[in-house]
């Protein structure tokens, strides 16, 4: 089952650089090696195994956008699942950018009016001024410019978690009856006395879904205080930030919102560091005086996430919890790719 995404923006914006650390697991110090892309560059990546998404990442110089919404309109837009348009922070050219994003809305409500539409404000580890008003003004904007149409918008920066974030999000709506996927996890966490069941795509470890309720929309501040870690030669302070906490009487153990896209980037770091030294990744413990955690795999295709906080169990049950799921995981994820 192949599902189109066209990847969007000016050029320069960031488009290729976060396909490159989403889907080929390379770290953000090694983006700026990357060249301009020429006209379109398709390509087709295996999400969760019979998932194919097939990525239409679009040049953004003038020349190429002009030609997209001309002769190439009818192929660039048919068929399309997701279109992520990627707006730089900080950009000079807002007009313009708005003007090109406007045409390309018209031209997928055309011919794909039944695809979602998300925008990323991008690089908002350069944005002047304080972040959570940087991207409400943009938000704002971006939504006037959009009319009628519902679009989902993102302050994203590949230096911190706040990419994994948006990606998992675009993900997600891509993965018929997901729900299902979560129903199934909230009762392996209960079997397990977990806290919480997390499962991620095997190759790029964004998040496919959850034992809990998924957190409510970001908005404007909550987005843009992720995208403000501090940054340290190239690299995201993981300190927790109050804000960043759930509510007391919602969550005893006071787990971060933003729990899940800081293990998708440590995993892929940790991962990047394996495969450095000639070691492949395969799974992973821990057990702290807070919480016991195990990541394993559950298919051929994820990873699952078990995050426990009594002190009484016992790593050894919580991977044979894992390994008696593994049948009906694997049915259920066939099922939900085939529906």
């Amino acid at each position: 089952m192949k599902k189109k995404v066209l990847l969007m923006g000016a050029s320069g914006s960031g488009k290729t650089s976060m396909r490159s650390l989403i889907f080929s697991n390379n770290p953000a110090s090694l983006t700026s090696r990357l060249g301009a892309t020429i006209d379109v560059e398709q390509n087709h990546v295996r999400f969760l195994g019979d998932l194919i998404l097939n990525l239409w990442d679009c040049g953004g110089q003038d020349a190429f956008m002009d030609s997209y919404l001309s002769i190439q309109q009818s192929t660039i837009f048919q068929h399309v699942g997701v279109m992520i348009y990627v707006f730089e922070v900080e950009t000079r050219n807002m007009e313009k950018d708005l003007d090109y994003y406007k045409a390309c809305l018209a031209a997928l409500q055309r011919y794909s009016p039944n695809a979602a539409v998300f925008l990323l404000v991008h690089k908002m580890d350069l944005a002047r001024g304080p972040k959570a008003e940087t991207l409400a003004r943009k938000t704002k904007e971006l939504e006037e410019a959009s009319g009628d149409a519902e679009v989902t918008v993102f302050g994203t920066s590949i230096y911190d978690e706040s990419l994994y974030n948006a990606w998992s999000r675009i993900v997600h709506i891509l993965i018929p009856n997901a729900s299902v996927l979560s129903r199934h996890l909230a009762k392996l966490a209960a079997a397990c006395s977990a806290t919480e069941v997390v499962l991620f795509e095997r190759t790029t470890f964004l998040v496919i879904a959850t034992s809990t309720p998924p957190p409510p929309p970001p908005t404007a501040s909550a987005v843009a205080s992720t995208s403000s870690s501090a940054r340290t030669n190239g690299h995201a302070s993981l300190a927790t930030s109050h804000e960043s906490e759930a509510e007391p009487d919602l969550d005893p153990h006071k787990m971060a919102q933003t729990r899940y896209e800081r293990t998708s980037e440590l995993i892929k770091a940790f991962k990047y560091s394996c495969a450095r030294v000639r070691e492949e990744f395969h799974a992973l413990e821990m057990e702290l005086p807070e919480f016991t955690a195990v990541l394993d795999e559950l298919t051929r295709n994820t990873y699952v996430l078990i995050v426990v906080h009594d002190p009484t169990i016992e790593t050894a049950a919580l991977r044979m919890n894992i390994r008696l799921a593994r049948p009906k995981f694997e049915e259920l994820q066939g099922d939900s790719l085939l529906s």
